[in-house]
């Protein structure tokens, strides 16, 4: 009995906050009152992020025009309209030939540093050795734009002929040994980059119309192209022995490997 009456005092007693819903709808709905939306920074926030869309869509088409500007080429001039027709376009076709024929011969021209015997060839100096790779990759790159052209060169490999090197040195100095070197006429061009630049913008192709063209496949059947055989007077040994005085000699016909400059290329 005494618990039946504990148990219905507890169901009538009005503060019970699990029974009494009214108080916590209430408690909660006053919270959410008392705390006002802050929509003033929601929006300076939107409006902020607007403006940075804008101001990098600006930026972009900026970058986009500089380009464009960059890549687009310049205009023609626009013709006189008292002038006819056929004397403006003589006077660009005159212009252009001047100017194509300036360069051919200032490049030939405007070197001071000849080389002697070589005024009817194309010289390379260049080296077959690939202890340095880029110094290798560049001669067999010049060597093969010339191939291209399929033109009588002179090739002069100084690891093969110490006497090239000083041939070169004697021409250009000790300070500018860089390889390869061409020489064109007589007249010193420059090395791999100028060769290539001159190639790329079709001027060396004018530069070497003058010169014979030869059959494609042609190689020398007595050194295979490398321009060198052994020497025939000693094989190859650089040693001869000498029968009067007994003792063993320099051979004085071949250089410092024990050979010789093929005298059946074209090019020698």
């Amino acid at each position: 009995m005494a618990d039946y009456e504990s148990k219905l005092e507890l169901l009538e007693k009005p503060n019970s906050s699990l029974f009494n819903r009214s108080l916590t709808i209430y408690s909660t709905s006053k919270a959410h009152l008392q705390s006002p939306l802050a929509r003033s920074n929601s929006f300076r926030k939107f409006y902020n992020s607007v403006e940075s869309v804008f101001s990098a869509s600006n930026s972009i088409k900026g970058k986009v025009k500089k380009l464009c500007s960059i890549f687009d080429t310049a205009k023609p001039s626009t013709p006189n309209p008292d002038e006819p027709p056929s004397l403006s376009s003589n006077k660009l076709k005159s212009t252009k030939s001047f100017e194509t024929s300036f360069r051919n011969s200032s490049i030939l021209e405007s070197s001071t540093l000849r080389l002697p015997g070589a005024e009817d060839r194309i010289v390379v100096y260049f080296t077959s050795l690939r202890g340095i790779r880029r110094t290798y990759e560049d001669c067999y790159a010049v060597r093969m734009i010339f191939r291209g052209f399929r033109r009588w060169v002179d090739e002069r490999d100084i690891s093969m002929d110490s006497a090239y090197r000083k041939e070169l040195q004697s021409v250009l100095g000790d300070n500018n040994l860089g390889l390869p070197q061409v020489f064109i006429r007589g007249n010193y061009v420059g090395g791999a980059e100028v060769i290539k630049q001159l190639f790329e913008t079709g001027e060396l192709a004018k530069i070497l119309q003058d010169f014979p063209v030869r059959e494609s496949g042609n190689v020398c059947e007595s050194c295979g192209g490398v321009r060198f055989v052994p020497c025939g007077n000693c094989s190859g040994s650089r040693k001869l022995f000498d029968e009067d005085e007994g003792l063993v000699k320099r051979c004085s016909n071949c250089n410092e490997n024990g050979l010789v400059r093929c005298l059946d290329c074209p090019s020698s």
